[in-house]
């Protein structure tokens, strides 16, 4: 009896495990007091974002879990949960979980695991604000570009005003460039 109950579990466990493989965040998160038209908004956020949401047993978690990084948010696991896990943008489950909970306070991220390092609601809610990696390598093109705009806009000024004096600088230019060095 018991070995048939275990066999019946065997693939949930697997679906699991593989969910969790390679992952690089999973989010344990408190979804008690949500509303039906609440949950199913919330699924569909994360499923356009690439998070896969799912309500598993604590046990089925645990047993998938062990002897992986996912194992240390063994002690997350109590009362009913559901995880967030994504396997591409390690902050994007917890973004998504603090700005959806805005709307819906019942929302409780209980902790989770970013990249092999555990964190608690606290630690989440501070992952939840590094912005996504698009958006830091938007801030660092950004960044890189405005002293080059800049010095583009003020040569053209130069060049504006007094357009005898800029042909002569640029010739300058050109010349100290080409000169071989000593």
């Amino acid at each position: 009896m018991r070995d048939s109950k275990i066999a019946e579990k065997q693939p949930l466990v697997k679906e699991i495990a593989d969910l969790l493989d390679g992952a690089s965040s999973a989010v344990v998160v408190d979804y008690r007091g949500l509303t039906v038209e609440q949950d199913t908004q919330l699924r569909k956020q994360l499923r356009e974002a690439g998070i896969v949401y799912k309500v598993y047993k604590n046990t089925m978690v645990r047993i998938a879990a062990k002897g992986t990084e996912f194992e240390q948010f063994d002690a997350y696991l109590e009362g009913p949960t559901a995880l967030a896990v994504c396997k591409e943008d390690a902050t994007a489950a917890a973004r998504l979980l603090k700005k959806f909970a805005k709307t819906a306070p019942m929302l409780e991220m209980k902790g989770g695991v970013v990249e092999g390092v555990a964190y608690d609601a606290k630690g989440m809610d501070d992952i939840a604000a590094v912005p996504s990696r698009e958006e830091l390598l938007g801030r660092l093109f950004g960044s890189m570009q405005s002293p080059i705009t800049n010095m583009a806009r003020v040569l053209k000024q130069i060049a504006e005003k007094n357009p005898e004096a800029a042909a002569a600088e640029a010739t300058a230019e050109e010349a100290a460039a080409a000169a071989p060095e000593a």
